[in-house]
């Protein structure tokens, strides 16, 4: 393994990634009908911050970063199932979104200066929800947490079961049928293009 991917697969577990796999980025399956469920139905969290649509570039956009860049890190956090259906969730993410701007942050450092993160939910909803608006939508300011925030992989269009079946991750939930609900566990997923 070339040793700048070994930093930052460090960088990432040890912030809390659980998992992290390094793919050819031309792995990573975009589609513009997954893109389209953010406009319709329209998600709760549309147009409330820039990290989401119609604030996004979209799928072509995500395909023409794809031809700019040769790997893509996938990061995998794995939590109990419970947690993703009460108030620890939003923590989770803001996790997630901070684990992926580390790792872009640094590959950005040591050269890949086309790299670029990707997580998971809405920053409006795990940054700034104490906030009425995005001051960047509504042209009262910069981004709040321009080191933490990234954009939502939904808004471009990308398939993260088949980017997490790439990755050789099963995409259902880790749990056999003798095992007690409480131990069952699902995951959250990141993305870094590196170039």
């Amino acid at each position: 393994m070339h040793p700048d991917f070994k930093n930052l697969i460090d960088t990432a577990s040890f912030a809390g990634a659980s998992d992290v796999c390094i793919l050819p980025s031309s792995s990573i399956v975009v589609e513009q009908r997954l893109a389209e469920i953010c406009h319709q139905p329209r998600c709760e969290n549309y147009g409330l911050s820039l990290s989401c649509p119609p604030h996004v570039e979209g799928p072509h956009h995500f395909q023409e970063l794809q031809g700019k860049t040769s790997y893509a890190m996938v990061i995998r956090i794995d939590v109990p199932s419970e947690v993703l259906f009460s108030s620890e969730r939003d923590e989770v993410m803001r996790l997630l979104h901070e684990i992926v701007a580390a790792v872009e942050r640094q590959a950005v450092d040591i050269g890949y200066n086309r790299s670029k993160g990707f997580a998971g939910g809405s920053c409006k909803r795990f940054f700034c929800a104490d906030h009425s608006d995005c001051r960047v939508i509504s042209g009262v300011g910069g981004c709040r947490n321009p080191g933490s925030a990234r954009q939502s992989m939904s808004g471009f269009g990308i398939n993260v079961g088949k980017m997490m079946a790439a990755a050789g991750w099963d995409d259902k939930k880790n749990n056999t049928a003798a095992a007690p609900a409480e131990t069952e566990t699902s995951w959250v997923a990141g993305l870094v293009m590196i170039g």
